[in-house]
């Protein structure tokens, strides 16, 4: 495998995360990691086959290709892309902070309100913003059962398959939500945080 084409695996590679994260629906997700990982097997297997049969003069080449797509397997097939994710949310998280407080603001107005008939807290967000919430760029808004002023804003990071939980970026000022995060982020601080004042990363219901 020569450079150029080792340079478009890594792009083929990227692109392919970068569409998984944002566009592709949760329920096709698996085929593509299947096909992906399927994929960088057989590269890897074909290359550790030309590496024994350059045993006697092994190229830097070589080595280099092996490593390159051992190392895009690992990140692959390690919890369902997990690591590279985690960099593609931190950063989504600072490009887009400023529209989804402007999405959460014009939600407190009463300006996006729920408005799909399958589930009374879903907002399907207008074309005006970009993908924001992943799965299908809606919200899930919640009042406060005491005082309706208070918002919970979900956006959705990853969509899980069926009843299995998904992960979110959550807005409130629900005092008792904040609660509830507060002690999920204690139980289980490695997939839970608080990101700044009103804003939690939460893994689950």
């Amino acid at each position: 495998m020569k450079h150029k084409k080792l340079k478009l695996l890594l792009l083929v590679w990227t692109i392919i995360l970068l569409i998984n994260y944002y566009w592709t629906p949760y329920f096709v997700l698996p085929f593509v990691w299947l096909l992906t990982v399927g994929a960088l097997i057989i590269f890897i297997l074909n290359q550790i086959f030309k590496f024994y049969n350059e045993r006697k003069n092994i190229s830097k080449a070589r080595i280099l290709n092996i490593v390159v797509l051992s190392l895009l397997l690992f990140l692959t097939f390690y919890r369902f892309y997990e690591i590279p994710n985690r960099g593609i949310e931190k950063i989504d998280w600072l490009v887009l902070k400023n529209k989804r407080n402007e999405i959460v603001g014009r939600i407190k107005k009463g300006e996006l309100k729920p408005n799909v008939k399958w589930n009374n807290g879903i907002c399907e967000l207008p074309f005006e913003f970009p993908i924001i919430s992943n799965g299908g760029n809606d919200v899930w808004i919640f009042k406060s059962e005491k005082n309706s002023n208070q918002k919970t804003v979900k956006f959705f990071i990853f969509r899980n398959f069926f009843d299995s939980p998904s992960t979110y970026l959550i807005y409130t000022d629900d005092s008792e939500q904040m609660k509830y995060y507060e002690g999920k982020i204690k139980n289980n601080p490695k997939d839970n945080w608080k990101i700044e004042q009103n804003w939690y990363r939460i893994n689950g219901y």
